[in-house]
């Protein structure tokens, strides 16, 4: 069983920018689920704005963040400004490794980005777990039911033959 988003009841994946609310995991926006978080844009800006952050494998082009093309129409972000393709990872991968943040900087990101992801897997192992419970419980519930059944209708017919 997929783990969903408590708002818009889509799967949470391992790449998605989550939070959690009240004990509940959601995706921060859920119109783009891996998009970048506003710490990693920030940190994009103000170390990565004047050198190349991202690379398009498809076209085999880098590109400096600003030079990415955005859609207002879908609100998607961070594409090839050629072929369309999100680049988020690309980004992602770059900011994490760049040498341009201080070390302290990238592993504390670095550290965020993997406390979501074992966040996520964690939720869904429990909740694997949860319903592996459940679903023994309903079988013995039914074990339960037709036991009673098969006594009310062995204690019922003797009754009858009287």
């Amino acid at each position: 069983m997929q783990l969903k988003c408590s708002k818009c009841s889509q799967p949470i994946a391992l790449t998605d920018t989550i939070e959690s609310t009240d004990g509940r995991l959601s995706h921060v926006d859920c119109m783009r689920p891996s998009n970048l978080t506003s710490a990693e844009r920030q940190l994009i800006y103000v170390y990565c704005f004047d050198h190349v952050a991202a690379e398009c494998l498809a076209c085999n082009v880098t590109y400096r963040w600003q030079q990415l093309s955005a859609d207002a129409i879908t609100g998607r972000t961070n594409m090839c400004p050629r072929c369309r393709q999100d680049l988020t990872d690309s980004i992602r991968a770059h900011l994490y490794g760049c040498a341009m943040a201080p070390p302290e900087v990238r592993r504390r990101a670095g550290e965020v980005r993997q406390a979501a992801r074992r966040l996520v897997k964690e939720s869904q192992q429990l909740r694997n777990t949860s319903d592996v419970v459940l679903r023994q419980l309903e079988a013995a519930l039914f074990e339960r039911q037709q036991a009673l059944q098969y006594a009310m209708q062995k204690n019922a017919s003797p009754a009858s033959s009287d």
